[in-house]
């Protein structure tokens, strides 16, 4: 009986000892954190951190980028929106001369006979709001004011064309219709004074059948008012220009339909021959 006991009791301080090694790996574990456990988890949640932080970055940069694009958009559209309203208003007329014949031949613009500076470019003041007239209620001495000298329905604009260099030359001078909406074209007319001398220009009638009977000639083309060739234009020459620009209230194309319409004209120099 008695060495069954010791067999019984050995037995059990086996068991005891198999459930201390079975229980203590448990109670270990349970005294490290997950991190030290799982060495990939951890790199996980630092890459992971990481790539969140990259995104938060990058989505601030690229929020930052579009709006800065969104200004300059407005911005580039509102300085479109004022330069288009300004070039297409009625009553905008510039005067231009090659600059390499400025450069090398002295060809110049000035609005007064006597210059200080050499000019390749030149703009007459604008008018708003212009209404149909009578060719016959512009002053006839309209001519005899330098500059910009608009009436309150038509366009007046007075300058010189000057040969300040030291070859006698030949020019080409052409007025454009550069831009033009409603047909106000139809009812428009050009009066250029060269040197005192007038001419009046017109479109064609509607109807094909030639001049107006206010005007002196026809527009040289659709677009174009004037082709002229100025030949023997000597040194320190001086060709006076005077261009009057209105609305023809007895033209039969000057109707309601054109109200609101802009017309834009240029006058370009250049030389053709020197010697």
């Amino acid at each position: 009986m008695i060495g069954k006991k010791k067999k019984n009791s050995a037995a059990e301080e086996t068991t005891a000892e198999n459930t201390a090694e079975n229980t203590a790996p448990k109670e270990q574990a349970e005294e490290f954190p997950a991190e030290l456990r799982d060495p990939e988890a951890k790199l996980r949640d630092v890459l992971t951190l990481r790539r969140t932080a990259k995104e938060v970055k990058r989505y601030t940069v690229i929020i930052r980028v579009l709006s800065l694009l969104v200004i300059l958009l407005i911005a580039i559209v509102a300085i479109a929106y004022a330069i288009s309203y300004f070039y297409d208003q009625f009553g905008s007329f510039t005067v231009r001369v090659n600059k390499y014949d400025m450069i090398n031949q002295g060809l110049t613009l000035s609005e007064t006979p006597d210059y200080d500076k050499t000019n390749a470019v030149l703009n007459a003041d604008i008018v708003y709001d212009m209404t149909n007239i009578s060719g016959e209620d512009i002053p006839p001495n309209v001519d005899k004011v330098n500059g910009s000298h608009n009436g309150e329905n038509y366009i007046a604009y007075t300058f010189y064309l000057i040969n300040s260099g030291d070859d006698t030359i030949s020019y080409e001078a052409d007025l454009v219709i550069e831009n033009v909406s409603k047909h106000v074209d139809e009812a428009v007319r050009v009066a250029v004074y060269c040197n005192g001398e007038k001419t009046v220009y017109g479109k064609t009638k509607s109807s094909g059948a030639g001049k107006e009977s206010d005007c002196d000639e026809e527009f040289a083309t659709a677009t174009k008012v004037l082709h002229k060739l100025r030949e023997k234009f000597e040194p320190n020459s001086k060709d006076k220009y005077t261009i009057v620009i209105w609305l023809e209230g007895n033209d039969p194309d000057c109707v309601d339909d054109i109200i609101g319409g802009t017309i834009k004209l240029g006058m370009d120099f250049k030389i053709t021959e020197s010697t």
